[in-house]
């Protein structure tokens, strides 16, 4: 069951509670790994590894030849390094809410148990490969921005192996995230990222029939995000086609409760949307400071 929450009056700055990891080497990953993991070790956080490629075994041998000692630290509940859970699973088919859930419960259980908080790192490998749901993966990552991090004492870390993931899926989705770490990634035709300090999206580059993914996922956002006020900043955006922006008008049309999306420089064709259907005035305000 997905938890759908208000975002409170002051959100917690987000930069670091979710950032991607972009490596294409065994070195650059031992790195990420060992600095993140045994920083919350020492900060008496709860610390999970999420594998989906990598073997448990070797995920521990690194750690112990860094010098953690993994397996006291999985004796005592603080460690824990397991295959994705069900919902994960590319056999079983990708399930947000059911994943959404399950962090909440892991993050709160952290805290039950005494511990500072939570650190996580998934794998992502497994987007891409032919799984049910996995199309929907940008739209997941952009609601654990509005869905987990100003509640939760949660940090994630989303691994992208470059020997495992085509370029063009590596830019999309780490440019989702806040913050970067490891190798640059190229900029995708459209980036879609979330707003640093409100609840929002952020849209920059072009919106067309090849991004028509980005876009579903963007509108997906906007209209379950059950926060009072959601922005979508369009400031940064060269060109919107019609099929896209019905798209989004789509979406801010169904906000829960009628709650109106505010659009930051509105484009002309939007504008134009807006005079000939007066009835989207209550769902969009457009906002041009």
């Amino acid at each position: 069951m997905v938890r759908r929450v208000e975002a409170p009056p002051e959100r917690k700055p987000l930069e670091g509670c979710h950032s991607s990891v972009v490596f294409s080497d065994d070195r650059q990953w031992t790195e990420h790994l060992v600095a993140f993991v045994r920083g919350g070790l020492e900060n008496g956080e709860q610390v999970k590894y999420v594998v989906d490629a990598t073997a448990p075994e070797r995920v521990m041998r690194a750690l112990t030849d860094a010098g953690i000692d993994a397996v006291d630290a999985v004796t005592r509940g603080q460690l824990s390094v397991t295959a994705a859970p069900q919902p994960h699973r590319a056999d079983a088919g990708f399930d947000q809410d059911a994943m959404i859930g399950s962090w909440h419960d892991a993050a709160e259980g952290a805290r039950a148990s005494g511990y500072q908080g939570l650190r996580a790192i998934g794998e992502m490998s497994w987007g891409a490969r032919d799984s049910i749901g996995a199309d929907r993966l940008l739209e997941y990552e952009l609601r654990l921005h509005h869905e987990l991090f100003p509640q939760l004492p949660l940090q994630v870390r989303c691994f992208y192996d470059r020997r495992l993931m085509s370029d063009a899926y590596v830019s999309v989705l780490a440019s989702a995230h806040l913050t970067h770490l490891g190798e640059p990634h190229s900029v995708p035709a459209l980036r879609v990222a979330p707003l640093t300090d409100r609840p929002g999206l952020l849209l920059s580059g072009s919106a067309g029939y090849d991004t028509r993914d980005a876009v579903a996922a963007a509108a997906a956002v906007v209209s379950g995000v059950a926060a009072p006020q959601v922005e979508l900043d369009l400031s940064a955006l060269r060109h919107l086609d019609a099929a896209s922006l019905a798209v989004l008008a789509d979406a801010a049309a169904v906000r829960p409760g009628g709650t109106p999306l505010k659009v930051r420089k509105a484009p002309s064709p939007l504008r134009r949307l807006l005079q000939l259907f007066p009835e989207l005035d209550s769902a969009v305000e457009v906002v041009d400071r």
